[in-house]
């Protein structure tokens, strides 16, 4: 039996007092349904694998939880009372909110079916490479040592989001613009779309 993964003890501890309930019960619905499932962390969220593939992802924000299975439309049937919100569940907010658990069950065995049926579930691919840091964002860090630490402590993923969003700039005044919001962002501690971290 696979073990559990630490990161995504670490994510549960982190999240607001109503989410870490729907998510520890999500986390034992699908480790009921699938003993062979591998915990992961996929776009800094907890992912659940099977045979190498994903099969189901969760998350926590300020006001709801949420519960994607990967290949839901074909899992899950149409319910219009979810939807609202990422994933087949809706906005979650208190483990009440869930369906029954042999309906996750159905769910998540669902999902395990299409995986031993010839790999429909999409395969995890391999990590990108880290991403190079442009020289004038580096330059700029130079100087401010709060964005350089928040850029250090970045995993590849929030790193290559600023990255692609100077280098992408197509005049020169954008992109030297672009640097200026990188470094007081990142000296703030805040993500390429911090904006939008709570919806």
């Amino acid at each position: 039996m696979p073990m559990p993964d630490p990161r995504i003890d670490a994510y549960i501890a982190r999240q607001a007092d109503f989410a870490r309930p729907i998510l520890n019960e999500l986390r034992a619905r699908v480790h009921a349904a699938c003993a062979d499932v591998e915990e992961a962390i996929k776009w800094g969220a907890p992912a659940f694998l099977y045979r190498g593939k994903l099969i189901a992802g969760m998350a926590g924000f300020k006001q709801h939880a949420a519960f994607n299975l990967w290949l839901g439309k074909q899992v899950v049937e149409a319910n219009a009372a979810l939807g609202q919100g990422m994933g087949q569940y809706g906005r979650l907010t208190s483990p009440a909110d869930l369906p029954a658990k042999r309906e996750t069950t159905r769910h998540v065995r669902a999902a395990m079916a299409l995986v031993e049926a010839g790999g429909a579930a999409r395969a995890v691919s391999a990590p990108k490479p880290p991403p190079s840091l442009p020289d004038d964002l580096a330059a700029a860090m130079a100087t401010n040592a709060a964005a350089q630490r928040t850029w250090d402590g970045f995993p590849p993923g929030k790193r290559r989001e600023y990255a692609e969003w100077i280098t992408e700039a197509k005049r020169d005044e954008t992109r030297a613009r672009r640097v200026a919001q990188s470094v007081e962002w990142l000296a703030e501690g805040k993500s390429r779309h911090w904006k939008y971290a709570g919806c």
